[in-house]
């Protein structure tokens, strides 16, 4: 018996005919989430973090250059641990912080809907595209851009503007390096969530 031909797989969002055309600028709002010095000089460093950080700084100039509104998650943690609102690596990384027009939401969760005002900001937008990018991948990107489709919003992911770090194996195997664990959070996201981009190149073309 021959050996059965391997299928590629496919998302459900390519089973459904939905578009993948990235969100135009002049349609969207930027969510940046979380790209704060906790993650680069902080308790908690990511791998990759000057690429990605130049590649938020991009995305940043672009939103200013199309006139697309922008607005800067922040997250507070508790006490003197990670994120102390007290604290220095609370604040955003050099180069990415906001300008006098662009809005701050601050949160307590990793979604960046939950106990925020965020929906009713974007609601007053009046836009129904997000593209976003911030740290990391596997929490605060995963759980905001699962609930922006619980929403109402179509998403455009830019991978190259998101990072994360090791993670132990829950199952007692070797430690999940943070490349893997990055492309399998994208991966997951890409099959119902979002349409994940490599870089802002898609729009330079």
């Amino acid at each position: 018996m021959s050996a059965a031909t391997p299928v590629n797989p496919i998302t459900l969002l390519d089973a459904a005919g939905a578009s993948r055309k990235p969100s135009a600028w002049e349609e969207s709002v930027l969510v940046l989430v979380d790209h704060q010095r906790e993650y680069t000089d902080g308790v908690l460093p990511l791998v990759g973090m000057p690429e990605a950080v130049a590649a938020c700084a991009d995305l940043l100039a672009l939103a200013r250059r199309h006139g697309t509104p922008v607005v800067h998650v922040m997250h507070h943690g508790k006490g003197k641990g990670a994120f102390d609102p007290e604290g220095p690596y609370v604040s955003f990384i050099e180069g990415l912080t906001p300008q006098a027009d662009e809005q701050t939401v601050v949160k307590h969760l990793p979604n960046s809907f939950a106990g925020t005002d965020l929906a009713a900001r974007l609601a007053e937008l009046g836009r129904k595209e997000l593209i976003v990018a911030g740290f990391q991948t596997h929490m605060c990107i995963s759980a905001t851009v699962r609930s922006a489709l619980d929403h109402g919003y179509r998403v455009t992911l830019v991978a190259n503007a998101c990072a994360t770090r090791d993670l132990p194996d829950p199952l007692g195997g070797e430690p999940l390096r943070a490349a893997p664990l990055h492309r399998a959070t994208l991966a997951a996201l890409h099959d119902r969530f979002a349409t994940v981009v490599p870089d802002a190149s898609v729009w330079k073309a």
